[in-house]
């Protein structure tokens, strides 16, 4: 499992993805990417000892046996003819655009139609999954952040309700950086399933073979975590521009 990894380069995600939708202050930056990077786990729900699965106790391991059920019977439905003989349950049905896109509309419609505290959940949830994967700090961060950024307007409550839209894209966004990792790993990802290529509907996407890393090894651990560490880092509010005013300062004149 690469569950840190996945979390980490989810984290990068929202915190891009913060910037382009407006949110340039410090404490909404830090929730929406802290919140991508929980969801950015939740496709492994298939898997029975991973994090999601494990995090609620009987609530999710129920959950993930229901997903790898409903994954296993679409394997069976829609399988190509040169499919691998499998299950089809854990990297199949949770690890499409399909499903990504459809948990964030529904994560979006469930915060429009039942208020702020379907809010409050979604959001607890999504930061439990990411201070599972990459520590306490996580929450010391990011409970001040909501915090902040609650008292900075007039209606908390109704800023709850408003979230329903970066809420669904951090379901979305975080599913599909999950998916995009394990397409860099040695077993690959179905990907755009439905799509049938080269007579396949769950073909594997991914790099050529000698492109791709073992999970938990060493080009995890010591490339791409690092690398994405360093990126979250820089892309937090005002880091960036402190670097760069740092640098022009010191060079020579």
């Amino acid at each position: 499992m690469m569950g840190r990894t996945h979390a980490l380069t989810g984290w990068c995600a929202g915190s891009a993805a913060a910037g382009l939708l407006g949110y340039h202050q410090l404490e909404q930056a830090v929730l929406l990417a802290a919140t991508t990077a929980g969801f950015a786990l939740l496709p492994d729900l298939d898997h029975p000892a991973a994090t999601p699965s494990r995090l609620l106790g009987p609530v999710t391991k129920g959950l993930s046996w229901l997903l790898r059920k409903a994954s296993e019977t679409l394997y069976g439905w829609t399988k190509g003819p040169r499919d691998e003989r499998c299950r089809g349950g854990h990297r199949h049905l949770t690890h499409t655009l399909v499903f990504a896109v459809l948990l964030g509309a529904a994560t979006a419609l469930g915060v429009d139609a039942g208020g702020p505290w379907v809010a409050v959940a979604i959001v607890t949830f999504g930061l439990l999954l990411a201070e599972a994967a990459l520590g306490d700090w996580v929450l010391l961060l990011v409970a001040p952040a909501a915090l902040a950024w609650l008292l900075s307007v007039d209606e908390p409550l109704q800023l709850l309700t408003d979230v329903n839209g970066w809420l669904g894209l951090a379901v979305t966004l975080g599913c599909i950086v999950h998916c995009l990792g394990d397409a860099l790993t040695e077993s690959g990802c179905p990907f755009l399933w439905p799509i049938p290529i080269a007579g396949e509907t769950w073909y594997e996407l991914g790099p050529p073979k000698p492109l791709r890393f073992k999970t938990g090894k060493t080009v995890e651990q010591l490339l791409v975590f690092p690398t994405f560490a360093l990126l979250a880092i820089w892309l937090t509010p005002g880091v960036a521009e402190a670097i760069t005013t740092l640098t022009t300062q010191h060079q020579p004149t």
